[in-house]
């Protein structure tokens, strides 16, 4: 039976792929941070779930969660390691609170080298056994290539992982482990609803009129289903030569290829007009 652990398998993405590669034979482990939530998911997923309790920001509870695995897998390792936990809190980095962003390196990024260093010895080939090199698939997205405003420690957290991916992949080829990155666009998860504050939580900034206009629920419906990436998860695992990286742009050329190849004063320009901030530079002059 091959074996993956995910984490942040309570919600969204997480929640999905371990649903999907249960279905499809795989045996998973996944990470929760509480135990209503996993004895929850032990009901929806059945006999081939395994619920993990952690928090990827506490080493050594990541590295206990790890010995746990191992005295179940043993000398047949881990097949995947999917790296999906992360936070996103929207909010102009002038007026943010160094701990929320803060927080979004701690889950995003150094949550990741936590998994990776408590996992790795299971995905290596053991010697003397048949069984192969698994692989690492970290959930990035594509704000981890384009940053636009009032996402930037999102933004910053996912290039700092997109730059992670790309090493870790590449000193990893020593054992055989590929890592591959998944960067979508926004995707219809409970994310969402935890994003609302953004309309009222920076009431005395001079960003307040432009953000008490946001429609978060009008932009989630264009948002794409969560099935788009547990597709790319799935093939990631299992598909013999996958990609290195994996982008699913909602809107191709408006939002993944122009953003990257204009200039970028022009890509200023255009965000400048498109959010009206000639309307609050007039008050403020």
């Amino acid at each position: 039976m091959r074996s993956v652990v995910i984490t942040g398998v309570s919600t969204g993405i997480g929640h999905a792929s371990a649903a999907v590669l249960c279905g499809r034979g795989w045996r998973v482990f996944g990470s929760v941070r509480r135990e209503d939530d996993a004895e929850r998911l032990r009901h929806e997923l059945g006999e081939r779930f395994t619920p993990l309790i952690f928090d990827v920001t506490d080493a050594d509870a990541v590295r206990d969660a790890a010995e746990r695995v191992r005295s179940v897998v043993g000398n047949d390792g881990l097949q995947g390691l999917v790296n999906n936990a992360g936070v996103s809190n929207p909010g102009p980095l002038s007026a943010q609170s160094p701990q929320i962003v803060r927080q979004h390196f701690e889950v995003n990024v150094m949550g990741v080298v936590h998994t990776v260093q408590a996992f790795l010895p299971l995905l290596r080939r053991v010697k003397g056994t048949s069984s192969a090199a698994g692989r690492i698939v970290n959930i990035s997205s594509v704000s981890g290539r384009i940053a636009y405003p009032f996402l930037g420690a999102y933004a910053a957290s996912k290039h700092a992982l997109e730059a992670l991916s790309d090493s870790l992949r590449r000193e990893l080829m020593v054992y055989g482990i590929d890592v591959i990155s998944i960067a979508p666009a926004s995707i219809d998860t409970p994310i969402w609803d935890k994003a609302q504050h953004i309309s009222t939580a920076f009431e005395a900034t001079d960003y307040a009129p432009i953000l008490r206009g946001v429609d978060l629920q009008q932009a989630r419906k264009s948002a794409l289903p969560v099935a788009t990436v547990t597709r790319r998860v799935v093939e990631a695992l299992e598909r013999r030569r996958p990609k290195a990286r994996y982008v699913i742009p909602d809107r191709l050329v408006m939002y993944w290829i122009l953003p990257r190849l204009l200039p970028d004063r022009w890509l200023d320009r255009i965000i400048d007009r498109t959010l009206k901030f000639q309307a609050i530079r007039d008050t403020l002059e």
